[in-house]
């Protein structure tokens, strides 16, 4: 598998964050693994780390949100991704909303849709999320190049990765 190394660091995805309500809880993580999976009906799938706070509410939710970030937007990305919601409560220092069916919407992010969670698909250490969108928006002046992986590498992950 020496190969997968040198392939795997040519991919430089869009970066998103994902949150999750259920149980009296909010959460939510920066994700990379993250793709639109079906054109007819349109569904999107986020694959969320096992061992992430964010992960076990998503469990329990029956709707996530998924935020686009603009470059300029790496403070937020830290926030998301550097901490880990077992310590810190990442909502009370961004402004939120509450969306479609108790979903939580980053108000600051450039794009943003709440998908009702249609399957959960085990990958090995995430769980893939199928998500059919219910509800979008994002902001009217359209922001500049979107955070990639490229951006966010230096970012240290607030939960463990093996």
């Amino acid at each position: 598998m020496a190969g997968t190394g040198a392939f795997l660091r040519r991919l430089d995805p869009d970066m998103c964050v994902v949150t999750a309500a259920a149980g009296g809880e909010r959460a939510g993580c920066l994700v990379g693994f993250a793709s639109q999976c079906s054109i007819r009906p349109v569904r999107f799938v986020v694959w969320l780390s096992k061992v992430n706070h964010t992960f076990r509410v998503a469990r329990a939710a029956d709707v996530l949100a998924v935020h686009l970030l603009a470059r300029e937007q790496r403070p937020l990305a830290e926030l998301f991704g550097g901490r880990t919601g077992d310590r810190v409560d990442k909502f009370a220092r961004v402004r939120w909303r509450p969306a479609h069916g108790g979903a939580v919407v980053l108000q600051d992010a450039q794009a943003w849709f709440v998908g009702r969670v249609a399957e959960r698909a085990d990958g090995g250490d995430h769980v893939g999320f199928v998500l059919e969108p219910v509800e979008w928006g994002g902001r009217e002046a359209a922001g500049g190049p979107l955070l990639r992986l490229a951006d966010t590498r230096t970012i240290t992950p607030g939960h463990p990765v093996d």
